[in-house]
């Protein structure tokens, strides 16, 4: 049986930059809440219902779904009572007395806001003033309270249709429909039959094919129109009306192909029987090749009237209840969701995702208009460098612009032999030029997310910038480092003004226990330095897209880039991880790694080095500069092609190192089982590299998830983000120092 589910989730996934909002109407319905269980990782929803209520729904009623994931998605979710939200009540009312008179149904405001107090006209009233994108509902409305209404206000285009799209299973006979999947198309929903509409509902409901299936599932949409009398319109439409309607497809799917080359797949027959659409017995006709039979297996029947269209549905469904089976409408563009009466959750799920996939698709829709249930707060992340300063805003998680602010020796000149930290007052001015470049100030911002710098180690979190922090950062109390200004910039700032200052996992992120910092010698005890920021955002990411909490997961995160660290992170604390910043670990392309302690003593008594130069083969130029003379793996990739021996050796050593430094983290679970691994940062985009990982760390049998690039700006601007919207409180920097 077809992957319906995951056909639709990878390829929602592929185009997705951001999550559309989508009302639900029937929020106390058990299939709805389930629904949405489901599918918190592709879109906002809105549960017209009160929270206490839905939870009490989901207590009774879906004890079979995950407690996790449940408060999962209730915690991703905005829950609105339409009663409570006057100010939208004023609004959609004042709008319905202004529509045309064809579209109005109420005379007052006052009348109209008693219509809007339901659930469904609130809902529908939502998408049409743009507060949200997409409404659903239909299972336990009359068309009168939900379909009628969203189509009134919602419609788009002058021809509307509704398809049921049916992926049947295996005991279906599979040489009827290809791949078992048929879609049925209706042209109830319009008062009126003309020859364009007719022709219209039958080349849009192969377009919803083709956008559905892939044409390596589906090479070819062909549709029928199919008949059953040659009367007149007291039992279909008439022939001659067919006939018309035939004539007008070729130029209609002509207007489709401009739009996207995927339908020149399409061919559509008209006049087609009943008996040769749907049975075994007539397949023989399919492959015929004659002119006067349907050539090829139809995968979409084209019901010219509403009975006709409904028998069909309806006659399938009760036929093979396993089937996967959801309704899709066209000519709204994408904004309504019409479930049958009928529908399982799983019914429910499948027809959201297919509107997802389809108002991604075609571009209509970057973002929700207005961010009335999801507020999209805007959000300065500053991440500075030894010679630069980025910054990025944010709105939400959208991104507005990136851009990184070059300081000029010349600029820099009068702070050399100064600590850096010396520079705030200069790089402030540089960011608040740059905003004002994009027509910002501070007073236009919710709050700033900045790098943290080298503080005392502390637990990971969101910490709020205070004069503790400033002054140990002033102090330079754990080294000097860029990142130590990340703070003083934003503090300099937002100085005189109420904008929230924060900080996001620093590097000092210290949750070891400590049984892994003791070591043979009294003297050494591990220090904790890694690339916390983006360990923990990643790990986030993962358990974020499995709809679940970064405390519920259990797993390795490996990032990758000049530096190499490798974290354990055990049900949200980050509970060890190598010293990269140190050398510890695999070599990399710039730190040699750990070293055999005997040979290292040696060659730091054999005269050849000095501790500084000692210190850069270290970190600097050790790794894959002192093997191989470069620390660009893409170069190093194409000596390996060009048939480079000793290139290939070197990072097979440099990938058996990594896997054999992940493996070493397993007895960090204490026999609980890991969840995944996962890779992250620069040269986690090879190939080669990630190929080799996997294969090296199959054994573990948990499989391997990569995640490229660093992402630190995002990273920064979630965690100001999981604050402001009350996911978690802001921690307050006060470490204890031993005296």
């Amino acid at each position: 049986m077809f992957d319906i589910h995951g056909a639709l989730e990878s390829r929602i996934l592929g185009m997705m930059k951001d999550k559309p909002t989508i009302m639900l109407t029937e929020a106390s319905d058990p299939r709805t809440i389930e629904a949405a269980c489901y599918l918190s990782r592709y879109a906002r929803m809105v549960f017209l219902a009160r929270e206490d209520e839905v939870r009490a729904v989901a207590d009774e009623h879906l004890a079979h779904i995950d407690a996790t994931r449940r408060e999962f998605t209730f915690g991703e979710a905005a829950f609105v009572v339409p009663t409570e939200r006057p100010d939208l009540l004023d609004e959609f009312a004042r709008e319905c007395v202004s529509l045309p008179p064809e579209l109005r149904r109420a005379r007052t405001e006052a009348e109209a806001r008693e219509m809007l107090k339901e659930p469904s006209r609130f809902g529908v009233m939502a998408v049409r003033m743009e507060h949200a994108d997409v409404v659903v509902g239909g299972m336990t409305h009359e068309p009168r309270e939900y379909f009628r209404p969203m189509l009134r206000l919602l419609q788009v285009n002058r021809v509307m249709a509704e398809a049921g799209v049916f992926v049947l299973p295996d005991d279906h006979p599979d040489d009827i429909f290809p791949h078992n999947i048929v879609v049925f198309g209706d042209v109830g929903v319009n008062a009126d039959m003309t020859p364009e509409a007719l022709a219209r509902t039958a080349v849009g409901t192969c377009a919803v094919a083709r956008d559905l299936f892939p044409e390596d599932v589906l090479p070819q949409i062909n549709g029928a129109i199919v008949s059953y009398s040659h009367k007149g319109s007291d039992e279909g439409p008439s022939v001659e009306l067919v006939r018309r309607a035939g004539e007008l497809i070729p130029g209609i799917i002509a207007e489709r192909i401009k739009k996207g080359a995927r339908y020149a797949s399409i061919n559509i027959e008209t006049e087609v029987k009943i008996s040769t659409a749907l049975s075994r017995r007539s397949a023989m006709y399919y492959d015929s090749g004659s002119k006067d039979q349907f050539s090829g297996h139809t995968n979409v029947i084209i019901a010219p009237n509403l009975d006709l269209g409904n028998l069909l549905y309806h006659l399938y469904a009760t036929r093979y209840p396993g089937a996967k089976k959801f309704a899709t409408m066209f000519g709204i563009r994408f904004k309504g969701v019409d479930l049958s009466v009928d529908s399982t959750a799983d019914d429910a799920q499948l027809a959201i995702k297919a509107n997802l996939l389809r108002l991604h698709m075609f571009g209509h829709w970057s973002e929700t208009p207005r961010d009335t249930f999801f507020p999209r707060h805007r959000i300065l992340a500053i991440n500075p460098g030894s010679t630069s300063t980025k910054i990025s805003v944010y709105q939400g998680d959208i991104e507005r612009f990136t851009t990184e602010l070059q300081h000029s020796a010349s600029e820099l000149e009068p702070y050399e032999n100064l600590p850096i930290t010396e520079q705030a007052g200069f790089r402030k001015k540089v960011v608040e030029q740059a905003l004002l470049d994009h027509d910002l100030n501070i007073d236009d911002l919710d709050a700033i997310g900045a790098r943290g710098g080298l503080v005392h180690p502390i637990p990971h979190g969101t910490y709020a910038v205070n004069e503790r922090m400033l002054a140990d950062l002033r102090a330079v109390v754990g080294g000097e480092h860029a990142s130590n200004l990340g703070a003083l910039v934003a503090d300099e700032l937002r100085a005189g003004r109420n904008v929230p200052t924060y900080i996001v996992d620093p590097v000092v992120v210290d949750e070891v226990w400590e049984k892994a910092k003791i070591t043979g010698l009294k003297e050494i005890r591990r220090l904790v330095i890694s690339h916390a920021l983006n360990q923990i955002a990643t790990a986030r990411r993962y358990a974020e897209e499995n709809e679940t909490f970064y405390d519920h997961v259990n797993v390795i995160v490996c990032h990758m880039g000049g530096g190499i660290t490798i974290g354990a992170h055990r049900k949200g604390r980050y509970i060890d991880v190598n010293n990269g910043l140190n050398g510890e670990g695999p070599f990399t392309p710039q730190r040699c790694g750990t070293l055999p302690v005997g040979q290292l003593i040696d060659l730091c008594f054999s005269g050849k080095y000095d501790h500084a130069e000692l210190k850069k083969l270290n970190k600097g130029r050790g790794g894959l500069i002192d093997l191989l003379g470069t620390a660009d793996l893409r170069e190093v990739e194409q000596r390996i092609a060009d048939g480079d021996t000793e290139a290939a050796l070197v990072v097979d050593a440099m990938t058996y190192q990594i896997a054999k430094s992940i493996a070493a983290l397993v007895p960090a679970f204490e026999g609980e089982p890991i969840d995944r691994i996962l890779l992250t940062g620069g040269m986690a985009r090879s190939s080669m590299l990630v190929q080799g990982i996997e294969k090296g760390v199959a054994g573990l049998g948990c499989g391997l998830t990569c995640y490229p690039g660093e992402n630190e700006m995002a990273a920064l601007v979630k965690g100001a983000l999981r604050v402001l919207n009350g996911k978690e409180e802001a921690r307050t920097y006060a470490p204890e120092v031993p005296r």
